[in-house]
């Protein structure tokens, strides 16, 4: 097959493993307060379906990137389609809220194998003059798979919540085959390496402990001794991580890689920006079911404005930065879904459906304007050899970002009412002080958004920092990687 075919072949692959991978988390989402009634499950175990599959994604895709630099990137992310599908099985035959979670971790080892390769397949397929474009394309489809997700998600309710996770069979036995037959190694394999487990081991502590004291400070506080114990235990073990990666001779993430400035603020960017919509949807779940008392159909359709605004800017941001760059896209972009946040702050229990409608659809214009460029920007700059690790640390800031915007949500809102009054609300069901936690809700509600409002502002800072468009065609970009 010629290269001029294999790279769209590949966008499709990678682009069906995105929609796999989107579509099931989205679908789920909308889902939640059926399946915690249904299974019986606390609040904790159900945010934890989320939380723990987010904390996985964080910690295991860099090792991941890093093993597919070294012997390859298909077999690992069709291996990771097969465990997602099968793993999707088990979820809809669980019989509680625990099974469920053990579940969901399973898909996500699953997930890690296909998204730590994904962006570093197209890059390895496509030249550096096309990356924005077929990245916007990704990101499209990807956002397909947000619009599609609640409102397919509301409807399976009506079937049965473990439908959700069934029709995610017939969909990975497809894209599974489809990615082994077509699929192909774009890079000689650099098996003389040797893999740096002490790094790996290290680095995974390290990132447990850090995410798990941010989880956990959310729901016992901040000052609790085992939140205090955690957060020593992730900084004893990343100075020691940083301290290997700098001496040895392979590592598993070139530290090298965040002396390029270029790279730094857009790593940097990535992550405030989880940190500023990670918790978002999940709060609007919340506020469409519990506060408005819309049921899961149409609270799924409301969702939508946010990854349907998202879907038409990002092929278009992706052309529009291989030909400009990603500095001002970015940055611009993260200022405007600042002002859709900006209208969230502002909500109440009378706010209309139409107002939250535009504010969704100004966060997703601002969104899929940040994406696709803030991801050819770093794509751009890594040598072939290290595009797996650059992409899997894309992807981890993004996952730690939304861990953190979620415990940072939760710790708000556990702090304003209740548990057992905030579990009532989320499922909708009446309580003795309804009037009183709803009022508490929102009040936490309105914090988060502003701090989300923050960070969002933030990122936008640190985007533009990165300085101007690199030169492709020259060697300075990668004589900064290496130097």
């Amino acid at each position: 097959m010629k290269k001029e075919n294999y790279k769209w072949v590949a966008l499709s692959c990678t682009t069906l493993g995105a929609l796999f991978s989107v579509l099931s988390g989205s679908t789920l989402m909308i889902a939640l307060p059926v399946i915690m009634k249904d299974l019986n499950a606390s609040m904790s175990i159900v945010v934890w379906t989320i939380m723990g599959y987010m904390l996985s994604l964080t910690i295991l895709v860099p090792s991941i990137g890093r093993i597919a630099d070294m012997i390859g990137r298909k077999k690992l992310y069709v291996s990771g389609f097969a465990v997602f599908t099968i793993a999707s099985i088990f979820c809809a035959m669980s019989k509680n809220g625990v099974e469920l979670l053990i579940f969901r971790m399973i898909q996500s080892v699953g997930a890690s194998l296909m998204m730590a390769n994904s962006t570093a397949i197209v890059a390895d397929a496509f030249p550096k003059r096309q990356l924005g474009k077929a990245l916007g394309i990704n990101t499209m489809v990807i956002s397909t798979g947000a619009v599609i997700g609640p409102i397919l998600g509301g409807f399976l309710i009506n079937v049965g919540w473990r439908s959700i996770f069934y029709i995610n069979i017939p969909i990975g036995i497809i894209g599974t085959l489809w990615a082994a037959i077509q699929l192909k190694e774009m890079k000689p394999s650099t098996e003389k390496q040797k893999f740096d487990w002490l790094g790996t081991i290290t680095f995974s502590i390290g990132m447990l402990a850090l995410l798990m004291a941010l989880s956990l400070g959310g729901f016992v506080g901040w000052l609790n001794l085992l939140v205090i114990a955690a957060f020593i235990i992730a900084a004893i073990f990343m100075i020691i991580f940083v301290k290997i990666e700098s001496i040895i001779d392979y590592p598993m993430l070139d530290l090298r890689l965040l002396k390029n400035r270029v790279l730094a603020f857009a790593y940097a960017s990535n992550l405030l920006n989880g940190v500023a919509r990670g918790a978002v949807t999940f709060l609007l779940v919340f506020y469409f079911q519990g506060i408005k008392g819309i049921d899961p159909t149409v609270a799924g359709m409301l969702l939508s404005p946010f990854a349907i605004s998202m879907m038409v800017v990002s092929p278009i941001s992706g052309l529009l930065a291989d030909k400009y760059g990603a500095r001002v896209l970015s940055s611009v972009g993260l200022l405007i879904s600042a002002v859709g946040l900006f209208g969230m702050m502002r909500i109440s229990q009378s706010t209309s459906l139409t107002e939250l409608v535009i504010y969704m659809l100004i966060m997703g214009f601002g969104s899929g304007m940040f994406f696709s460029p803030n991801t050819t920007s770093i794509m751009s700059v890594v040598p072939a050899n290290e595009r797996g690790i650059a992409a899997s640390l894309r992807l981890m800031m993004n996952n730690a970002g939304t861990v953190i915007s979620i415990a940072i949500s939760m710790a708000i809102l556990s702090s304003s009412i209740s548990q057992d009054s905030m579990q009532a609300l989320f499922i909708g069901t009446q309580v003795g002080t309804k009037g009183i936690a709803v009022g508490q809700f929102l009040s936490g509600l309105r914090v988060a958004f502003t701090i989300s409002f923050v960070f969002s502002i933030a990122g936008s800072i640190m985007s533009y920092l990165r300085g101007p468009k690199p030169e492709w065609d020259t060697t300075v970009v990668m004589d900064e990687v290496e130097n």
